[in-house]
């Protein structure tokens, strides 16, 4: 992919509306063009800005009492489909590009094979879970299915994935089950249970056998830590900005759930 094409696509990458294949080939193309991940680095730096300097004004109590008014109104009326904010999807890919650690490179090789090595392979998955959970801490609502009943989201996976993930509440450890969602790692469709302990957000990633052991055990990231974990039967990666004392208790939480 060129520098024009990737132009072009931009609006669509931005609005989540490329195909994974597509989408895959334009952040090879970000991986090796140091022009386009600049762009991505400018438009960062102007959301940071409107976020910190910005004025921003309280709304007259007037204007408040016309809301009020109109709303029952608006009560009714079809919705109109919202389009997505892509500044905050751009500043979550900003991050991932711009970690040099988990770069991964044009897969290659001297024989002109396409087949990505074991690292390539452990690089790849590691920013789409560092990523998904920037774009989950970008986007407006983190989960998809809201709820601190477990038996409500477990049976919410089902028909969604292949297997629905095994599900705890922690939240008298201080660890407090938000809900769940669907993400991608790879090209596979995985669940995500969401927990909060205090400011923080924390994603763990139920995972195919083969992927948590593509992964390794534990991996750090501009100041976000990623560690894999046994929940059950099931592989789990977790990933979360908690320090790493606190990411050991609920890695031990999640280990003993049966």
């Amino acid at each position: 992919m060129d520098c024009r094409t990737a132009h072009d696509l931009l609006p669509l990458y931005f609005d989540g509306e490329l195909d994974r294949a597509t989408g895959r080939e334009f952040e090879a193309h970000l991986d090796a063009c140091t022009d386009c991940r600049a762009a991505l680095i400018e438009l960062d730096a102007l959301r940071r800005s409107l976020r910190s300097d910005a004025p921003r004004y309280s709304a007259p109590q007037a204007l408040r009492e016309r809301i009020q008014t109109q709303m029952p109104k608006l009560v009714g009326r079809p919705a109109r489909r919202l389009r997505t904010n892509w500044l905050p999807i751009a500043a979550s890919w900003v991050l991932a590009f711009a970690a040099g650690g988990a770069a991964v490179s044009i897969w290659s090789t001297s024989n002109g094979s396409r087949r990505p090595t074991a690292e390539q392979t452990q690089n790849q998955m590691v920013r789409d879970l560092f990523a998904s959970h920037w774009r989950a801490l970008a986007a407006a609502s983190p989960v998809d299915v809201v709820s601190t009943d477990r038996h409500t989201v477990k049976p919410w996976f089902a028909g969604k994935v292949a297997a629905a993930p095994v599900v705890q509440d922690f939240a008298e450890q201080g660890f407090a089950l938000a809900g769940g969602r669907i993400d991608y790692v790879g090209s596979e469709r995985v669940p995500v249970l969401v927990y909060r302990h205090g400011q923080h957000l924390i994603d763990v990633f139920v995972l195919p056998p083969a992927d948590s052991a593509a992964i390794g055990k534990q991996m750090q990231l501009q100041g976000y830590s990623l560690d894999t974990v046994m929940l059950g039967e099931q592989s789990a990666a977790i990933v979360s900005d908690m320090d790493q004392q606190e990411l050991a208790h609920f890695a031990q939480l999640l280990g003993s759930t049966k």
